[in-house]
């Protein structure tokens, strides 16, 4: 990971800077960028916009890491509505799901069993189930139970990162189960003996898994970059490919450039992260791209 990525999250780990984004007006101004809102009815009312202009959408309830039953259990209801919601309101949706929030951490029976109860929820509206993958202590967790949960319920998708040693085999042992794999480059610090450190290792990784999926006909590549390099190449590995693929973004992340894409008849899918518990996504938000910690930094000082 780059000095600046690191240096912005060990800053953004303070307590002091955690109370200055969520308890002031330019702090909330910016996670209004990057975030839908905290309740679900606006998530939803945001969702029906993006659809309206072209766009397919990921509703991502945020939370990470609960410790105890009575919050995963709460973290599955709210996402059991969620996907109820998608199907009555007609929604071009599926959700996304961080397996830590629905209990891995206290018991990884809850994480599978919940997300067996929402692939059978998400059946039902004719949706699926994306899940993301978080920092290493539970990549082999995350796979393991996506593997298991895909053979079974065959609606599900899995988030790879390329900065991950490991991910080119993931890959390859993954698709042929089908469903949808997410590519992306990974946003947390991890250590080199598990993560390539420096930009061209990680792109040129990324690279490797993109071509292997985009050539890969039992699985939907879900290409989630905003490097305008690697949609290039998406677009020509693109001309050669029958089946379906789809690049995905964040939301509020170069909105410019998601017009461009849909405009010129790609499926665009929009990450759209909703809830209170938002600060750790902004935060992987703001240590991605200088031009995010310049927008809070202008908005703090006002200038």
């Amino acid at each position: 990971m780059s000095l600046f990525t690191k240096a912005v999250v060990g800053v953004t780990d303070t307590a002091l800077v955690e109370r200055l984004v969520t308890k002031t007006r330019p702090g909330k101004s910016l996670a209004r960028r990057f975030v839908a809102g905290e309740s679900l009815d606006v998530a939803v009312t945001v969702a029906k916009g993006l659809n309206g202009e072209g766009f397919v959408v990921s509703l991502d309830l945020l939370g990470e890491q609960v410790t105890d039953r009575e919050s995963a259990q709460g973290a599955v209801a709210e996402y059991e509505e969620c996907i109820e919601r998608i199907g009555d309101e007609g929604l071009d949706a599926n959700i996304s799901v961080k397996l830590t929030q629905l209990g891995l951490n206290i018991d990884p029976g809850l994480a599978i069993e919940a997300i067996g109860r929402l692939a059978e929820r998400a059946q039902a509206v004719a949706t699926t189930v994306t899940i993301d993958m978080e920092d290493s202590r539970h990549t082999a967790a995350t796979v393991d139970v996506y593997e298991e949960a895909q053979r079974r319920h065959g609606n599900l998708g899995l988030a790879l990162q390329s900065y991950m040693h490991r991910s080119v085999d993931d890959l390859t042992r993954l698709m042929p189960l089908g469903g949808h794999i997410r590519i992306c480059k990974g946003a947390y610090v991890e250590p080199r003996e598990i993560a390539h450190q420096s930009k061209e290792a990680v792109d040129a990784a990324f690279v490797e898994m993109l071509r292997m999926i985009m050539a890969s006909p039992d699985t939907l590549p879900a290409v989630a970059t905003h490097d305008q390099v690697l949609i290039d190449l998406t677009k020509r590995l693109a001309q050669t490919r029958e089946n379906p693929f789809e690049f995905q973004m964040l939301y509020g992340v170069r909105p410019t450039l998601q017009r461009e894409l849909v405009d010129q008849g790609f499926q665009l899918r929009i990450y759209l992260p909703f809830g209170s518990q938002w600060y750790p996504y902004l935060t992987r938000r703001l240590a991605e791209r200088p031009a995010n910690a310049w927008f809070f930094a202008r908005s703090v000082f006002g200038r």
